[in-house]
């Protein structure tokens, strides 16, 4: 079993910074991930993907954070960061982080919330 755990949410105005991080512990040496993603979810919206990072390091956005989100990773450590630059109130979401592994089992993180105001 492996466990996520985010941390780094919390009250912003628009045009501030923060930054999550996503810690994995539990039963590490099973990891073997295909990749490690940061996902959202707005009140009344569906959960969206808005970066992801595979294990060979290709990153990937939503284009509505291109340019200011920016994902990383720390392959020893078992963490992999989020990087919130100008956000905006439409920014505002639970935050989660989601590892998906080799034969297609994925966990995710308990969420940790990112409020903007404006």
């Amino acid at each position: 079993q492996v466990h996520l755990v985010e941390s780094g949410g919390g009250l912003v105005q628009t045009g501030g910074s923060l930054r999550l991080s996503c810690a994995a512990s539990g039963r590490l040496g099973s990891i073997n991930a295909l990749g490690w993603y940061w996902y959202r979810q707005a009140p009344g919206k569906q959960r969206e993907l808005v970066a992801g990072i595979t294990s060979g390091g290709s990153t990937n956005y939503a284009d509505s954070v291109k340019g200011r989100f920016t994902i990383s990773r720390d392959i020893a450590k078992y963490t992999v960061d989020l990087q919130m630059n100008s956000l905006k109130p439409e920014d505002t979401a639970a935050y989660y982080c989601n590892v998906l592994m080799v034969g297609g089992i994925d966990y995710w993180g308990q969420g940790t919330q990112v409020t903007v105001s404006s």
